[in-house]
């Protein structure tokens, strides 16, 4: 298989067969050399699970942009099942690329399945052939796919393997999946996708035409409104977790929630304008979420 060694994700890749210090080396760059990913570099990480996180994050980038980066839908299609059979192989103790030979001992370790991996990439294969979604249940059962699995790995690390957990993980992975479709609407327009579902565009008065014209009116707003409202629903729903976990993990689950919080507050401050507009959390909203996320389980031990 050819890869792609035009995309970010092949820089500073170590040839096929590395040994697992360099393939670490490389999970760890990958990690925490992206604009965002103010959570999976966090500090608050324990020390002993953060090379791990590393781990599992370079397999679901890989993935991700061997779906979203590959103009051309049959390569990506074609390049994903080759990530499959890697992910095979990992399995099967003969893993040869760089990734998968940093996440084999991710996995035997936490004994984690197969089947989160192999969700991700059922859900990055739906992409390349589904580009509409019917109603609600239809965008929630691609979350299940592309969202769930990673909660659950991360809850694998934790030593969390229980279905009260899950389902918790399921709700607060669902609502961030949903908080980045509402964010990226304009994005996803210009690769010929629409996340929202059909049957609200259409009770709001609104058809594609509307939104490929990028047509910001009453109606988005009010669709949009609808969205992150039961987002926020499903944040809240998940939001017990962090109090359900040991606490030197709890700051870093609070985060992904309140980050995510805070992505439907953003769009609220634009007037729910995400067709003309991408919001984003600046370096002082991250700040402010880390604070509070600290003062809060601060509070909760000083009640102990």
């Amino acid at each position: 298989m050819q890869l792609p060694l035009d995309l970010e994700i092949a820089r500073e890749l170590p040839p096929s067969g590395s040994s697992v210090k360099q393939a670490e080396q490389y999970t760890r760059w990958l990690a925490t050399h992206h604009y965002e990913n103010f959570i999976v570099g966090s500090v608050f990480l324990p020390r002993h699970l953060r090379q791990h996180f590393y781990n599992i994050y370079a397999y679901c980038r890989w993935a991700d942009d061997l779906a979203d980066e590959i103009p051309d839908r049959s390569a990506a299609m074609e390049l994903l099942n080759w990530w499959g059979t890697e992910l095979d192989r990992c399995y099967s103790g003969a893993a040869a690329h760089p990734v998968f030979i940093a996440l084999h001992g991710t996995i035997e370790q936490f004994e984690i399945p197969i089947e989160p991996f192999s969700d991700l990439l059922t859900a990055f294969r739906q992409d390349q052939n589904v580009r509409r979604y019917a109603n609600w249940d239809t965008i929630m059962d691609y979350c299940r796919y592309s969202a769930n699995p990673v909660g659950r790995l991360v809850l694998y690390l934790c030593r969390y393997r229980d279905r009260e957990r899950q389902n918790l993980s399921d709700f607060t992975c669902t609502a961030l999946q949903l908080a980045n479709f509402w964010q990226d609407v304009s994005r996803d327009l210009g690769k010929d996708r629409i996340y929202i579902p059909a049957d609200l565009i259409t009770a709001q008065g609104m058809t594609e035409p509307d939104l490929f014209g990028r047509r910001f009116d009453g109606r988005f707003a009010g669709l949009m409104r609808i969205l992150v409202q039961r987002t926020r629903e499903l944040f809240e729903r998940g939001l017990p977790l962090a109090r359900s976990v040991a606490p030197n993990l709890r700051v870093d689950i609070e985060l992904f929630s309140r980050g995510g919080l805070a992505v439907l507050d953003a769009i609220e401050s634009i007037g729910y304008n995400t067709l003309e507009h991408r919001p984003t959390l600046t370096g002082a909203t991250k700040l402010k979420l880390i604070g509070r996320a600290l003062g809060e389980h601060a509070l909760t031990y000083a009640r102990r």
